[in-house]
């Protein structure tokens, strides 16, 4: 079938990507689903950092490739083999497909899937094909997903049935922010009631494991961000105490506010500096987290005999942690008993046509979460 799709044809594209226009609209062919495939008329797609770090060149992607992996959207075929869902249902897709096989998710870590990570990195479907077709050549999936187009030919693996009752640009974003954020908090690091936590960065991860740390009973919650107008939303949606990172005391701001620091940081948003902030600002005995993805060459420096005399932890998480079919149900009944904001963090609904300049928004700060929206 003819579908309009946003293609990626080179990465590394200069801001201001409403001149450079990285995202080119254009007409191409899906294919329809193979065995343990699905066919889904994308309603709401996310733009994501993820993205965005393909487009200026810190996530390396095979090209060319139709970008987007946070999405939702409604069932339109189904391929052979395809049991449990019926056309018409509602899905959101989850960016990394589990095999249910290999090792990890023998284990229950169905995040870590090895066919499901090599997948990606090839820019396939989890069974090694492509779906999308331009003159005859074969495009790149996004993480398996490919969601900045009408239509979408995905695993059955990559898809989370939901309750039609649920506004669809809502949902598409607990495909990642939400599955991501939340979980990084009550999945990875297992945050107790009455723990104090901080969170660095507040784009719509960093925002959604606020709302987790709210959810999962922290006493104080602490926004850290370069932005006055992210940290007066975090202020809104519960955190006790705001600092902006640009001012040069900020770490020793936090750490005096709260004598000695905090039981669990989470740094999310993918920069060296945030993270260094994150764990400075972490107490003795305490752990930080980190969900963020800096650019692969970036390190830092890191002091063992602090590591262990303190008693540190230091994890990363991947998609919260999380099992997809577990965890989603759970927030979304979190969601709806009003324990968990998360369409407080939508900010901007954008035309397809408006893509470039909606990344453009994020890049500059301007925004948290925008999806968007297909009629």
């Amino acid at each position: 079938m003819k579908i309009k799709a946003a293609i990626l044809n080179e990465i590394g594209a200069q801001a201001p990507y409403i001149d450079s226009k990285p995202l080119r609209i254009e007409e191409i062919e899906l294919q329809p689903p193979a065995a343990g495939e699905v066919l889904v008329k994308i309603a709401a797609a996310g733009l994501c950092h993820s993205d965005l770090s393909v487009i200026d060149g810190n996530r390396a992607r095979p090209t060319p490739m139709v970008l987007g992996h946070e999405a939702s959207g409604i069932v339109e075929a189904l391929g052979p083999y395809v049991n449990d869902l019926q056309v018409g249902d509602h899905v959101v897709m989850v960016f990394v497909p589990s095999c249910g096989h290999c090792l990890p998710c023998c284990e229950g870590r169905p995040a870590l899937c090895e066919p499901g990570a090599e997948a990606n990195t090839a820019g396939t479907l989890i069974s090694g094909e492509r779906r999308l077709l331009r003159n005859q050549q074969s495009l790149h999936h996004h993480l398996g997903v490919s969601a900045f187009a009408e239509y979408a030919t995905v695993s059955r693996n990559s898809l989370i049935k939901i309750d039609k009752d649920l506004p669809l640009d809502q949902a598409a974003l607990f495909g990642c922010a939400v599955l991501t954020g939340v979980g990084a908090v009550v999945n990875t690091a297992k945050i107790e009631p009455g723990s104090t936590v901080a969170v660095v960065g507040l784009g719509g991860v960093g925002l959604a494991s606020l709302l987790g740390a709210k959810m999962a009973g922290a006493s104080r919650i602490v926004a850290v961000d370069l932005d006055d107008t992210k940290l007066a939303l975090a202020k809104k949606l519960g955190a006790t105490d705001c600092y902006n990172a640009r001012s040069p005391d900020c770490v020793a701001e936090i750490r005096e506010a709260t004598q000695g620091g905090l039981n669990y940081a989470f740094e999310l948003a993918g920069a060296i500096p945030a993270f260094e902030t994150a764990y400075n600002i972490t107490r003795r005995g305490g752990t930080t987290v980190t969900a963020g993805l800096p650019h692969p060459d970036k390190t830092m420096a890191l002091a063992p005999t602090r590591l262990v005399a303190e008693e540190r932890t230091i994890k990363g998480s991947y998609i919260g942690t999380s099992v997809p079919v577990r965890d989603l149900p759970r927030y979304i009944s979190m969601f709806r008993q009003g324990k968990l904001a998360v369409d407080k963090l939508l900010t901007g609904r954008l035309k397809f046509e408006d893509i470039n300049e909606g990344f453009d928004q994020m890049a500059q700060g301007k925004a948290v979460r925008q999806v968007i929206t297909f009629d």
